[in-house]
């Protein structure tokens, strides 16, 4: 099994090569493309099925054991470029993860795009998608990973921005991209700064690698910035990077625009693929950001951001109308959850809640899409209701969904992953707020997924009180079909059991990523002060359910009808401040944004007032040094030439007609000559 590693990089292959292909596939072979796109997803999660059982377990509790394999790429000189594949238990339960759910998200597509004109350029996208994601985690080289990190950046844009004839679409594609560029950048920079300092990207090289002891000493004894260590410096950097990518504060405005694509994309950038690559990023370099206690600036700042992202998110999901929406701050807010439990608790909190919520998150987005297809593309709550009745599996399935993200008590994943956090932030050994913004954030999930589900399911059908602008009939909601209901059975019976794995009782997924021997501990819920807090957050969630129903029940709230009770409720202005995202948009549009603007307008300003003049000066005195030049050129060095050749000339000639041939000539010459010599020697001393 351990040969496996040698062709690990089959399963990003598959999904690639399958791209490559449906982008030379004609358009009308529907069926074909969404079936190859498929099958090389189902060939990727049976390798990642034996990838996780070739990945030796460690018995010794804090030793992980990995598989690692690295090659030359290129030779410079004489240096080697060596990158290499890894196999360990952080990416293999990734790999997992992110196969299974693109697999269905896959499956789920065929219904939901079934009639989009650009099928198979839509699977296309969506393999080169998965494809770059699962790249990105086997890679044991921070270049390759950057490389894989960048595809995903532009199978994002490719995505957001599908249906491009949109104005909204073509403008969240490229908000989306740009936004993360600019976190890239930090990126770039922590890893040049790390190659210098290590001499190598390489993550585990046989004792040399850039995550190793022997750098590891290096890095975290070298200065940084800011009075910081050079392990904190890059820490923070690499972090900026993961900031854009996983949606956090204050670069998280991309993500809710990024619902403009088609409702499977969102599923996958939420569940599985974009935004989940920040945060395994930040737990495959968690040894550089934890080493000797070095670097605990880089975990402070995650933990913070970690924490106002986490409750920024649940405030202003509070707010929004757009079903999708809803769910795209909710996972900010979930994201920040995770850099919390990254934070304060290390990788393995972090990741679990990672898992638990790829798959309940996932379940929510096709949800969402099952009840934008019932309902004709309406995704306005507000003008939705009544839906169980019409949509009874999509109904219960996104109430499973829905608890598992509200961490309903003991039955849900969410509650078991979301504890393990509150746990680790209740214990940290900095300030208190973080803990604080974590409980109320999830009061408000409840809360606000609580509204999401009176509007959208319960009351009266409001769909029949909007008719279309073209004066067609009132939609008429119905159920999805099978190849849509199929995944959302699926992963409602994830949202349950996946969080078992992973309870104080029976601990296997933080022993599986950290190494140790697997113990049932009966009696973990009562100790310390675990059960105190299991305690506390299940009230939380309960009375959020509570509030939730109490403010938007049917019985008591029309949404047509009523002013929202938070409106009513919070004090003037706040709930439009929340409605508008904190105007965040509106701050980056006129400082950032406002900036460029009037940057650009200044410099062309100064280039028609200033660049454009001064470059006709310059040509005009150009031509003058021209002219004068040719002048100099053609009247004085040439003519001076040609006079003087010419004087050269006539010379020779003279000279050429002194020699006629005639030695009589010649000797009179010489008595001449003779004679007049002995004139001036008897003239000068002779006397």
């Amino acid at each position: 099994m351990n040969d496996l590693i040698s062709y690990i990089w089959l399963i990003p292959g598959l999904p690639i090569l399958a791209a490559l292909a449906l982008t030379f596939w004609p358009v009308d072979k529907r069926q074909g493309a969404s079936w190859l796109a498929i099958v090389a997803m189902a060939l990727s999660f049976v390798m990642s099925l034996f990838a996780f059982g070739a990945v030796p377990r460690s018995a010794e509790e804090g030793a992980v054991t990995r598989l690692v394999h690295n090659f030359n790429w290129f030779d410079v000189g004489t240096t080697s470029m060596r990158i290499g594949w890894i196999l360990d238990p952080l990416n293999v339960v990734m790999l997992v993860m992110v196969t299974f759910v693109s697999l269905l998200v896959f499956i789920y597509s065929m219904g939901y795009m079934e009639k989009d004109p650009r099928f198979v350029r839509f699977y296309a996208f969506l393999s080169l998608f998965a494809g770059a994601m699962l790249g990105l985690l086997i890679a044991n080289h921070l270049l390759i990973l950057f490389m894989c990190w960048e595809v995903v950046g532009l199978a994002s844009y490719l995505l957001i921005g599908f249906w491009f004839q949109k104005p909204s679409a073509a403008a969240a594609c490229k908000k989306a991209f740009i936004t993360t560029r600019i976190g890239d950048l930090g990126l770039f920079i922590g890893m040049v700064w790390l190659y210098g300092e290590a001499g190598s990207l390489l993550f585990y090289d046989a004792g040399q690698g850039c995550l190793e002891a022997s750098s590891l000493r290096w890095i975290a004894s070298a200065p940084g910035m800011a009075g910081m260590t050079a392990a904190a410096t890059i820490g923070c950097l690499l972090f900026f990077g993961a900031m854009g990518k996983s949606g956090q504060f204050p670069l998280h405005v991309w993500l809710p625009d990024a619902m403009e694509g088609p409702t499977p994309v969102s599923a996958l950038i939420h569940a599985a693929t974009m935004v989940a690559a920040g945060v395994f990023l930040m737990a495959r370099v968690h040894p550089l950001l934890a080493y000797s206690g070095t670097g605990t600036q880089a975990l402070s700042l995650i933990t913070w951001v970690g924490a106002i992202t986490a409750l920024i998110g649940a405030l202003v999901a509070c707010a929004q109308n757009d079903l999708k929406r809803i769910l795209a701050f909710s996972t900010i807010s979930q994201l920040g959850y995770m850099m919390l439990g990254l934070g304060t608790g290390g990788v393995a909190v972090a990741m679990f809640h990672l898992i638990t919520h790829a798959f309940f998150k996932a379940l929510l987005f096709l949800g969402a899409g099952s009840v934008i297809h019932g309902c004709h593309d309406e995704q306005d709550i507000r003008y939705m209701g009544g839906l169980r009745k019409a949509m009874p599996v999509t109904f219960a399935t996104y109430g499973i969904g829905m608890l598992a993200l509200a961490g309903f008590p003991l039955v849900t994943s969410g509650f078991w992953s979301k504890d393990e956090i509150l746990h680790a932030a209740a214990h940290w050994h900095g300030h208190p707020a973080p803990f604080l913004m974590a409980l109320a954030g999830a009061f408000l999930t409840a809360f606000y997924m609580t509204r999401q589900m009176c509007h959208v399911f319960f009351g009266k059908n409001r769909l029949q009180q909007r008719e279309n602008a073209t004066g067609e009939h009132p939609v008429i909601p119905h159920e999805s079909p099978a190849s849509m209901l199929m995944p959302l059975r699926i992963l409602a019976g994830l949202a349950i059991v996946a969080g078992f794995v992973g309870t104080p009782i029976f601990p296997w997924f933080r022993t599986f990523l950290e190494g140790g021997v697997l113990d049932w501990h009966w009696t973990a819920l009562f100790h310390g002060s675990t059960f105190g807090l299991l305690v506390g957050s299940s009230a939380l969630v309960i009375g959020g359910l509570v509030a939730g129903w109490w403010f938007y029940s049917s019985l008591v709230f029309d949404p047509l009808r009523d002013q929202d009770p938070l409106d009513e409720k919070l004090p003037s202005g706040w709930f439009s401040t929340l409605r508008a995202k904190f105007y965040l948009d509106e701050f980056y549009e006129s400082t950032v944004i406002e900036g460029a603007r009037l940057l650009a307008n200044g410099a062309a300003w100064f280039e028609r007032h200033f660049m454009i003049p001064m470059m006709q000066v310059v040509a005009l005195g150009t031509r003058v040094v021209s002219w004068i030049s040719r002048f100099w050129d053609e009247w004085v060095i040439n003519a001076g030439f040609d006079r003087g050749c010419k004087g050269i000339q006539n010379q020779a000639e003279r000279v050429s007609n002194a020699h006629t041939g005639r030695i009589q000539l010649y000797l009179q010459v010489v008595a001449l000559g003779f004679v007049v010599l002995t004139i001036i020697w008897i003239w000068g001393g002779g006397r």
